[in-house]
């Protein structure tokens, strides 16, 4: 299987049971050898007391965006840390994307860092993930 198949054979058996990013309407626009692209708009469930669009739903996207990207190798891989920072405000409606990219992986341990971005391209959020592979893998070989 080439690294691009693996990828997404790993996303479509992770997609399979990720029931928190159905629910609330991402969507996998991409995935490759350690990047994944993901989408959601955001609704008004999702907004805080101010109006604005609540930073865990942001970070709730970077952070899926990230398990895709550190899982399309085949091999578990879970959050070991991660951290964002918010540079705009989200409106109710803004289609949101995250960009999710593999800065380094050694060993059992990976860098992910994710770019949210709004529908005008405008940077919404950074969000850096460690992750940590444990045993197993998604798909046979």
């Amino acid at each position: 299987m080439t690294p691009q198949a693996l990828a997404e054979a790993s996303a479509a058996a992770i997609w399979a049971d990720d029931r928190a990013a159905q629910h609330l309407g991402m969507r996998l626009d991409r995935v490759a050898p350690g990047e994944a692209v993901m989408s959601m708009t955001v609704t008004e469930a999702m907004l805080n007391g101010l109006g604005n669009g609540h930073g865990g739903y942001i970070f709730t996207l970077a952070d899926s965006a990230f398990a895709f990207a550190c899982n399309s190798h085949n091999a578990v891989t879970v959050a070991q840390q991660a951290s964002i920072n918010f540079t705009a405000p989200v409106r109710l409606g803004d289609r949101l994307t995250a960009t999710a990219r593999e800065q380094s992986r050694t060993g059992r341990s990976g860098v992910y860092d994710v770019d949210v971005t709004n529908q005008d391209g405008r940077i919404i959020a950074h969000f850096r993930g460690l992750a940590r592979t444990i045993a197993g893998s998604h798909v046979p070989e």
